[in-house]
């Protein structure tokens, strides 16, 4: 769990977005379009709206993570470093 810490956190924040604006408290999506990248994306080459929204929820959560698990992996390499220097 240590390890992948950034991961899950980074997991967790796309959760709650994809839940505020499930729940209603962001009624025009500016959050949701704020903090979500896949809507980013899927801008270019189609309208939003005709998307799946449990499909972008997935994809945001996912792409959250994704963003977590490159921060995990940018301070692993570090922290490997300066064990070996150490050592």
């Amino acid at each position: 769990m240590k390890r992948y810490r950034a991961s899950v956190i980074a997991g967790l924040i796309g959760l709650a977005v994809c839940l505020f604006n499930y729940t209603g408290y962001d009624p025009h999506n500016i959050v949701f379009f704020m903090l979500s990248v896949p809507a980013w994306v899927v801008e270019f080459f189609r309208d939003v709206h005709e998307v799946s929204v449990l499909l972008m929820y997935g994809l945001t959560i996912v792409s959250w993570a994704l963003i977590g698990l490159a921060v995990d992996w940018f301070t692993a390499v570090p922290r490997a470093r300066r064990r070996t220097d150490a050592g």
